[in-house]
């Protein structure tokens, strides 16, 4: 796999930048209250989120410009979980704003880095600023996906299925190899376990299953032994915080 660099990723964060806010134009009021991809969540939820999470990014950036850190959300998961819920039911036209203002305040930030800048060390993960651009580029991306406004997992880029692919290669249990064969191109295996399952069908299925996505083309099959066999369970998705989504 091809593995995306800090030099590359500000074209990505555009890209899905600019997805978001497309998609932002085809909602209309009453379709804000209805049910998203995530279950328990509508699409207020997601939008609340999405600013949410572009805004946290942001402020790791201003931080780490000062060479000091701060935690991604203040109160950490649960003044997340509060500010969220807070937000999901606001009017469209309030979303729009918190949305379009968040994502190009954190969009900002990653464009005005320097060349080492992105090696400055943030609390997200206890990693470095090109950690919180990657973030950034899953959830942009991912929750675009999640508002089922025809943006599903099959628009999904290469580099990004890829990088996907090589971040929840964490969510693999112990017990398991999985042998990734991606329609049209080169297998890989992800897990060091004994059990080895191969796992064929479109990549933009195989990033979305490891996601926790439904794979939206239907292609996935799981074989062991040239046997068909079930999807294994995968662990939680790998996160700096206990979080349910």
């Amino acid at each position: 796999m091809t593995q995306i660099t800090p030099g590359a990723l500000p074209a990505e964060l555009h890209k899905a930048a600019d997805t978001v806010t497309r998609l932002l134009s085809k909602l209309e009021e009453s379709s804000v209250a209805e049910p998203s991809e995530l279950p328990g969540w509508t699409r207020g939820h997601v939008l609340a989120h999405l600013a949410g999470i572009s805004n946290a990014m942001a402020r790791q950036l201003e931080y780490a410009r000062r060479g000091e850190t701060v935690e991604l959300y203040d109160g950490g998961m649960d003044g997340r979980t509060k500010a969220i819920e807070l937000a999901a039911g606001h009017s469209l036209a309030q979303h729009t704003e918190s949305v379009k203002t968040a994502v190009g305040s954190a969009i900002a930030a990653f464009d005005a880095l320097g060349p080492d800048d992105w090696q400055a060390h943030i609390a997200y993960r206890d990693g470095i600023v090109f950690d919180g651009g990657l973030a950034l580029w899953r959830e942009l991306t991912i929750h675009a996906s999640d508002l089922r406004l025809g943006f599903g997992p099959e628009t999904w880029s290469r580099p990004f299925c890829e990088h996907l692919i090589s971040f929840l290669a964490a969510r693999v249990p112990e017990t398991y190899k999985l042998v990734l064969q991606p329609t049209g191109l080169p297998q890989l295996s992800i897990g060091s376990g004994g059990t080895s399952i191969a796992i064929t069908g479109m990549l933009t299925d195989i990033a979305a299953w490891l996601a926790g996505r439904e794979p939206s083309l239907g292609s996935l099959r799981a074989t062991a032994a040239a046997d068909g066999v079930e999807l294994p369970e995968l662990l939680p998705w790998p996160a700096a915080q206990p979080a349910a989504r």
